[in-house]
């Protein structure tokens, strides 16, 4: 963690009051950030902040379960990675939650150190997710800076065709083909046709 980026936090939703005050005891045993919350209710109305977070979630609760939650996250808009916890599972059910994108599946009692090692691979999951957030946000952000003239020439271009070929097509001189091209590549901060064929295709990805 940079000195200007939020400290991480783990959000807990247990229904049992002594394990929620176990678990936070322990995060903060090695200074981790922890909120507790008794139902997915209480989380869902809670503010969240804005830096990488991960979510321990108990599978079995009075109202909606644990498992239900995690498919429903994705339209709730709740991106968090996941870790189970449960005194009531199975290998099919552990299987299952994997397979959807938890990314751990504990059964209760488990090792203090399971649980911790199981935590920082979801931060760095979750750090990973808002790194490429911010970045795709860049590059569309510099997409936007672009002249529609502009994107025009790096749409002909990333297809293959030669200044002479797009100046055609487009009705223009070749020079002006020349600096709309030389002034895409450096607003979009590429520094070779391959950067700038990747860039396309990333935002070609994004509106599909």
């Amino acid at each position: 963690m940079t000195p200007d980026q939020p400290a991480p936090t783990v959000y807990v939703i247990d229904d049992d009051a002594s394990l929620r005050a176990s678990l936070a005891d322990l995060l903060d045993s090695v200074s981790l950030h922890t909120r507790v919350f008794a139902s997915v209710q209480d989380f869902l109305t809670a503010p969240r902040g804005e830096g990488p977070a991960c979510l321990i979630l108990d599978v079995r609760m009075p109202g909606q379960s644990g498992t239900d939650f995690h498919q429903q996250m994705e339209r709730l808009g709740v991106r968090l990675p996941v870790i189970f916890i449960t005194g009531h599972g199975d290998i099919a059910m552990g299987v299952k939650a994997i397979k959807d994108g938890a990314v751990d599946f504990l059964t209760k009692p488990f090792r203090d150190q399971d649980l911790l090692d199981a935590v920082q691979v979801a931060l760095e999951r979750d750090r990973q997710r808002l790194a490429q957030a911010v970045s795709t946000s860049s590059l569309q952000d510099r997409w936007r800076s672009l002249t529609p003239g502009e994107r025009e020439v790096v749409r002909l271009v990333v297809r293959g065709q030669l200044n002479k070929q797009i100046a055609a097509e487009l009705d223009v001189k070749e020079i002006t083909v020349k600096v709309r091209r030389a002034k895409s590549m450096k607003k979009m901060g590429a520094a070779s046709l391959t950067d700038l064929v990747r860039m396309t295709d990333e935002l070609t990805a994004l509106e599909g």
